[in-house]
């Protein structure tokens, strides 16, 4: 790993601390952020106690504004939020709790939503199997669960 620079431990711990309060982060990105200042293990994991005391750094908080922007912006669902929050090696309690604060309402019909634009897009498909085929690809890819992409795929088809 390249390091950015070396800094002393007091100018690695204000600019984590800005980095942490410009937008929540996972304990990994902090961790990794700190090592690229030139620091070692034993500073970063003092550092790490510090940010966390001082609540500059709450994973449960991270997985929840993480998983609620991936929802609201592009449209997720909550099988790749899950995968996503795994590579930022969030543990599974907050992963549990950031799904839990997606409202089964909204998530229902953004998935119905993005059924319909997706099956408008494939009016020029004649084959039927083909069209659904694809639909469904594609709800799976953004990360819905499968039970539930196979009703919105058999709902645009009954229309």
């Amino acid at each position: 790993m390249a390091f950015e620079r070396t800094l002393t431990p007091e100018q690695a711990l204000q600019k984590a601390k800005q980095y942490c309060a410009y937008q929540e982060r996972s304990h990994q990105e902090v961790k990794d952020k700190l090592y690229s200042y030139g620091l070692y293990k034993p500073a970063v994991e003092t550092m790490l106690s510090q940010l966390i005391e001082e609540n500059y750094l709450n994973e449960e908080r991270f997985a929840i504004a993480f998983a609620g922007g991936k929802f609201r912006m592009k449209h997720w669902g909550k099988v790749k939020i899950k995968y996503e929050l795994k590579l930022k090696k969030v543990g599974d309690y907050c992963i549990k709790k950031a799904l839990q604060s997606i409202e089964d309402e909204p998530y229902f019909e953004t998935l119905h939503k993005l059924a319909e634009e997706k099956w408008k897009t494939l009016k020029g498909e004649k084959n039927i199997f083909i069209k659904m085929r694809k639909m469904q690809d594609y709800l799976l890819q953004k990360g819905y669960e499968n039970e539930w992409v196979k009703e919105a795929v058999e709902k645009q088809r009954g229309k």
